[in-house]
């Protein structure tokens, strides 16, 4: 299965008909969150517009928690979620950890843990999650230190990839304990990546 990654649109989604272009043929496509910047929430049917293969989507911590319900209507929501696809299951986390920001969607660390192991419980098989945060000491690196997840960062090796945005620095990939975790990059700027699963896990980046 090939799934086209995109991050951290925030809005502008000026690069997304060249960044097809340069994907190709996929079969989904996974949107870690920040889809619009601080709303509104309409303005993001014109990116779920632009494909018309399956769209996989959660919200960021600089969208409104109210996005949930246009997801919902007009794509696969996977916050707070789970979803079969392609022998495949997908489950979603949207917002993120505490930010210095207050920004519209963030999750305390004990709320992100409930509910990941909630989704967890009994899943077999390979599992990818879909978040807008990282978990800590992967894709998450700042000047200052690191911003991932304490909470989803006690869960590697419970997934087979994680897909993850949040972090503008920190595009590139990081295998922890099993885990292969991704940032994409920011699409606002271009910036995508093609994650082919198959029997391995591959990456390739792409940029407009």
């Amino acid at each position: 299965m090939k799934l086209l990654a995109l991050s951290d649109l925030h809005g502008d989604y000026s690069h997304i008909e060249a960044i097809r272009n340069k994907a190709g043929i996929f079969d989904a496509v996974l949107i870690a969150g920040d889809i619009t910047n601080f709303g509104p929430d309409e303005h993001a049917l014109e990116l779920l517009k632009m494909f018309r293969e399956p769209v996989l989507a959660v919200p960021g911590n600089c969208d409104n928690p109210s996005i949930l319900k246009l997801l919902d209507e007009n794509a696969i929501n996977l916050h707070n979620s789970l979803h079969t696809f392609g022998g495949l299951t997908f489950i979603g986390l949207g917002g993120s950890n505490p930010t210095p920001f207050n920004t519209p969607f963030e999750l305390s660390e004990k709320k992100i843990g409930e509910y990941i192991g909630k989704l967890l419980m009994g899943l077999k098989g390979r599992v990818i999650l879909l978040s807008h945060a990282p978990p800590r000491n992967t894709t998450d690196k700042l000047p200052h230190g690191n911003a991932g997840s304490e909470a989803l960062a006690r869960y590697l090796g419970r997934f087979d990839l994680i897909v993850c945005g949040h972090i503008h620095e920190a595009r590139g990939s990081v295998r922890v304990n099993g885990t292969l975790v991704v940032n994409p990059g920011v699409a606002s700027k271009g910036q995508a990546a093609l994650i082919t699963v198959d029997r391995e896990i591959n990456i390739e980046f792409i940029g407009t």
